[in-house]
């Protein structure tokens, strides 16, 4: 489920849509763990043993369990960009920041996220720093 703040009180938590996020082999383990409080159904594609593993095959994989897909990999953009969802990604872009950062991004924009993930016509969500 992905959790993000009510828009009507700065200081509780409501849950906003529930969806599963795989991050890439090109993001931190830690992120899962770090975010879990905002996307508490995320893992990373180790725990699925995807590490090394053609991208499609990582597509194919998060579409059948209907996650979204969280990556800097420009190849996962071409596919989004070329095939109909499930899955759906989030490409992180132009990304050569350390973990701390896309874990600010991903709380920054957990709302967007939230309503990306909502959107049976959205496949592709680009997040910059």
């Amino acid at each position: 489920m992905i959790s993000a703040r009510s828009t009507t009180s700065p200081h509780t938590w409501g849950v906003v849509s529930p969806c599963e996020v795989a991050f890439d082999e090109n993001l931190s383990r830690k992120l899962p763990l770090r975010l879990r409080d905002l996307y508490t159904g995320s893992s990373h594609v180790s725990a699925f043993e995807l590490l090394k593993r053609p991208d499609r095959e990582i597509w194919d994989f998060a579409g059948t369990n209907e996650s979204i897909i969280v990556t800097t990999d420009a190849d996962f953009y071409e596919l989004a960009s070329a095939l109909v969802p499930p899955p759906k990604v989030i490409w992180l872009r132009r990304w050569t920041h350390p973990t701390r950062d896309a874990q600010l991004v991903l709380r920054r924009e957990a709302v967007r996220v939230a309503e990306f993930a909502a959107d049976p016509t959205l496949g592709l969500l680009v997040l910059n720093r």
